[in-house]
């Protein structure tokens, strides 16, 4: 089995509540996606209605992966740069697979799709992402292709005395 992804699907209740299921999965299994578990739907929800609205406006584009049951299984959004000194790059953020297909390949498969959309972007010469550190998430996309290219020590409070890395990764298009 494997994943079909579609850039720029169309955002109807079936892809929204799709999204903010396996947000909700990806966040309650651990993953470093923004919150910290536990967290229900209505926590989750805020978050994805300013993705939602980064797309309306045309500053953010989506990516999702569909398991053989048409269910969401993966994602990633893309945010373009502003800035007209950095328009030759974006930002890749909120990559998930959902915890029931870890281990198979997946996260490497929603990445090699996401290089692929990303070098069809008029102009992007590169893709960034953040990552919290600790977890071996560096390793994962640095097995990806990434470079690490910064870090801020404990910039990422999960808990009381629980600081991580707030790092930076780098995958150069060619």
């Amino acid at each position: 089995m494997s994943l079909t992804f579609t850039l720029d699907p169309s955002v109807d209740s079936a892809l929204r509540d799709g999204v903010l299921d396996l947000w909700t999965d990806v966040s309650n299994a651990g993953g470093a996606v923004g919150f910290v578990p536990p967290v229900d739907r209505e926590a989750v929800r805020p978050e994805l209605v300013r993705h939602l609205v980064g797309i309306a406006e045309g500053r953010i584009r989506l990516l999702v992966g569909h398991d053989e049951d048409g269910r969401v299984a993966a994602t990633a959004f893309f945010a373009f740069n502003g800035h007209r000194l950095m328009t030759h790059w974006v930002w890749l953020y909120t990559v998930m697979v959902h915890p029931r297909y870890q281990g198979r390949g997946y996260g490497r498969d929603l990445l090699a799709a996401a290089a692929d959309a990303a070098r069809a972007f008029d102009g992007i010469e590169a893709i960034r992402l953040t990552c919290r550190g600790g977890i071996g998430l560096e390793r994962f996309y640095e097995s990806c292709g990434y470079k690490e290219v910064g870090r801020v020590p404990g910039a990422i409070r999960v808990a009381p005395g629980d600081d991580r890395d707030d790092v930076t990764m780098l995958l150069t298009l060619g």
